[in-house]
């Protein structure tokens, strides 16, 4: 690996923490601000307006729910629980399940690799769900290599990182423009 590659590789990094923070406090964040603010509005009409109340209470379980939610989606994909769990096809399939995003996965082989190579092929179908649009992923175990292929509409060009994270696993990856292929070592 090149000194540029290792430098994308941290730079990469350093992005993804931003963007986790980011989601933390305009999500997360957000959510239990507005719980404080009508804890503290409950506080005032409990003795006083019972109806008040009640819908303050509404409220409050709304924002709980929903920032439980949120921070669920950040966990996973932060590092999916079921990545070592379910295998790479309930992990593809959750994750576009979660997205909203009319998916197709196709998996032949194994279901079971290593942590890093799934969630590598994870991160590439994240980038693809992030178009919002029909996407596709196949994934076929091949001698002693995982290939796999994803089609996406507006698939984001800013994946240098993602080539980056491939090679460095030994694999390597092709990014044309809605396409995405490539092969990850399934023994060191």
């Amino acid at each position: 690996m090149t000194g540029s590659q290792q430098k994308r590789l941290v730079l990469a990094a350093d992005a993804d923490r931003r963007a986790i923070e980011r989601e933390l406090h305009s999500g997360v964040h957000q959510y239990l601000v507005a719980l404080a603010t009508t804890l503290q509005l409950a506080r005032r009409a409990a003795d006083s307006d019972p109806e008040a109340l009640s819908a303050l209470l509404d409220d409050m379980e709304r924002d709980v729910r929903r920032a439980l939610d949120e921070t669920a989606l950040l966990a996973q994909r932060v590092y999916p629980a079921t990545l070592e769990l379910g295998g790479l096809g309930a992990l593809l399939r959750s994750a576009a399940v979660q997205a909203g995003v009319p998916a197709t996965v196709d998996i032949s082989g194994g279901s079971s690799y290593a942590p890093e190579v799934a969630m590598t092929v994870y991160l590439c179908w994240l980038a693809g769900l992030g178009s919002g649009r029909q996407v596709a992923i196949n994934v076929k175990e091949v001698d002693d290599t995982l290939r796999f292929e994803l089609a996406a509409e507006d698939l984001d060009a800013e994946l240098e990182w993602l080539r980056d994270r491939v090679e460095a696993l030994g694999g390597s990856l092709t990014m044309e423009p809605g396409h995405l292929s490539g092969s990850l070592p399934l023994r060191a």
